[in-house]
């Protein structure tokens, strides 16, 4: 009874430790780094393959001690849900923006926050608020890449203690209210009018301005009249009408008068 007992139990114990060897071995890729807790402390693996430190190559382990944590090191884009802001003149919007992040310092990452990843969620939705709403609507919508860098220097000082760097923030999306958006339709017609006018104000001002010019050249040279006369005959008579209208020179009528 004894050979046989102890066979499934040898078999089982040699099971456990090719198991427990087995586990003990992890592979991280170049992006990735590991943090390895030894009871409870940071410690360094027992091997690294291929790597420096804690990574990237083969790690081994001391099985049922060492718990490793591994990083992703690669820019991480990161959507902001959409928030409700009153703008500083008092206009509400709806604004969502997306941010691109990465882990500078994994030991930071995991020990000084819990969640980074859900912390710099949190920061930049609350930064979001609190910068739009020191912007009047018309600086938002046009002054756009004025406030992205302006959201990306408050979150990446915000995160700088988690080994967090935020690259760039962006807005993606204003959402005006249907009133307001009917409002700046009103007001962009009204000023393209306005400018049309201007335009059409000029025009008359400067035509104006060389007719007064043809008018002291003509009256400073009578012949100029005459050659006047007789183009507007000539233009005339090519337009084919049946009836034809003579305009009587100035001269004639002041010889009448007279």
């Amino acid at each position: 009874m004894f050979p046989f007992f102890l066979n499934p139990l040898l078999l089982a114990v040699i099971l456990f430790v090719v198991i427990a060897v087995w586990n003990s071995f992890r592979v991280l890729r170049e992006y990735e780094r590991a943090i390895i807790f030894r009871f409870g402390r940071i410690a360094r693996a027992i091997l690294n393959l291929g790597g420096d430190g804690n990574g990237p190559g083969l790690i081994l382990l001391i099985p049922f001690i060492d718990k490793m944590v591994s990083v992703d090191l690669r820019i991480v884009t990161m959507d902001v849900p959409t928030q409700d802001v009153i703008t500083k003149d008092n206009v509400p919007v709806k604004v969502n923006a997306v941010v691109y992040f990465r882990v500078l310092n994994p030991e930071d990452a995991i020990i000084k926050i819990a969640d980074f990843y859900v912390a710099t969620s949190q920061i930049a939705q609350t930064t979001l608020r609190s910068t739009v709403g020191q912007h009047e609507l018309d600086d938002l919508l046009s002054n756009r890449d004025k406030i992205n860098q302006q959201l990306q220097i408050v979150i990446d000082e915000q995160t700088d203690s988690w080994g967090i760097k935020v690259s760039a923030v962006e807005v993606k999306d204003v959402e005006i209210p249907q009133g307001m958006q009917r409002a700046m339709a009103r007001q962009a017609e009204a000023e393209r009018e306005r400018r049309a006018k201007i335009i059409a104000a000029e025009g008359e001002f400067q035509a104006s301005e060389k007719l007064t010019q043809a008018a002291k050249i003509i009256s400073a040279h009578p012949e100029a009249l005459q050659l006047r006369y007789l183009q507007t005959l000539l233009e005339i008579s090519t337009e084919g009408k049946t009836t034809i209208v003579f305009p009587i020179p100035l001269d004639i009528i002041r010889g009448m008068m007279k």
